[in-house]
């Protein structure tokens, strides 16, 4: 199991998740720009933590994390706006 999550394949399992719960979201009738906004923070999280726990330098996990706060406040904006 450690070999499971030092090797990042953990992550990959996640992230086949959100591919599924997108795919899901669009059968549902849900639009790209909203199933991107909701699911693509997640997914930089889930980059920012592969690339941790595989031990790649500083940038390869701050970038990701940096790019999530603006797409989920873009995701905020537009949950607001459907109100």
């Amino acid at each position: 199991m450690d070999q499971f999550f030092a090797s990042g394949r953990a992550v990959d399992v996640v992230l086949i998740v959100l591919l599924a719960e997108a795919i899901w979201l669009k059968k549902k009738g849900n639009g790209l720009v909203a199933i991107f906004s909701a699911l693509m923070p997640a997914v930089l999280m889930m980059i920012a933590l592969r690339a941790a726990l595989t031990g790649m330098d500083w940038p390869y996990i701050s970038i990701p994390l940096a790019l999530a706060f603006p797409v989920h406040l873009y995701d905020l904006h537009l949950r607001r706006m459907g109100t």
